[in-house]
């Protein structure tokens, strides 16, 4: 009988051939193999509509441990949700497939995880690398005003770099409210679901560790916003969501 795997790496996948082009698959799966940890890997398609599938499916089908599900489009968060009801591994790590953040700093995650913290999460600091100056300046300003609405002791809650107990992930997917609503998603969208899974952990009684990683911007995907003034009005009415949610009793945990 097999054992399950000591961690789930998932990939949320949405229109990302480029990113796949560039041989991520193949990185991801020569590190992993480098571990003393069993692994398994899950690509939750979020209703590509680009060749991406055509890739994975090609990738998977001589690569055992790495798997692919397919759903509607619906948004990342409701991809990340499908792949952690079928993870097996005692952690599930969240990771983008540009590897903005490289497989390899999950080498700095772990060993948190094995102190026994069941949530560690990946933080990319203000000065990132081929990041435009004002956008630099935009985020400090929004990691400010964040910061004071919710989560004040974490500087960084949007990189897609987390590892996360299954079990607690399970537990928590299960109570975030932004998946409770209708969703009307098209194309892609950035959500504050961030925010909303760390608030919830903190109410669960977890210790949140955050980590510095690298980061670099990697991606060459096609059809994603780039309207950063739109993006963050957004985050932050998502953000204040997660907080007036608080205030009206609406997390039953």
């Amino acid at each position: 009988m097999q054992k399950d795997p000591w961690i789930s790496v998932i990939l949320p996948n949405y229109n990302e051939a480029n990113n796949l082009k560039r041989g991520v698959l193949t990185e991801i799966n020569d590190f992993l193999l480098t571990q003393s940890y069993s692994f398994e890997v899950i690509i939750s398609d979020d209703g590509s509509s680009d060749n991406s599938l055509e890739i994975v499916d090609k990738f998977v089908e001589t690569h055992p441990a790495f798997r692919i599900i397919h759903n509607q489009h619906a948004g990342k968060p409701f991809a990340l949700r499908s792949a952690i009801k079928e993870a097996k591994g005692k952690y599930v790590l969240f990771s983008d497939m540009d590897q903005s953040t490289p497989i390899g700093e999950l080498a700095k995650l772990t060993p948190w995880a094995e102190q026994g913290y069941k949530i560690v999460i990946g933080s990319r600091g203000a000065k990132r690398s081929d990041t435009a100056i004002y956008r630099q300046v935009a985020s400090i300003i929004f990691l400010m005003a964040r910061r004071l609405i919710i989560l004040p002791e974490i500087k960084d809650t949007q990189c897609g770099f987390k590892l996360v107990d299954r079990e607690l992930a399970k537990k928590i997917f299960a109570n975030l409210r932004i998946l409770g609503r209708a969703s009307n998603t098209e194309g892609w969208k950035v959500t504050a679901y961030d925010v909303e899974m760390l608030f919830l952990a903190k109410k669960m009684g977890a210790e949140i560790k955050e980590v510095r990683v690298a980061w670099k911007n990697e991606d060459t995907s096609t059809g994603k916003s780039r309207n950063f003034v739109k993006e963050s009005v957004e985050m932050l009415l998502e953000i204040l969501r997660v907080r007036v949610n608080e205030i009206l009793g609406k997390y039953h945990i």
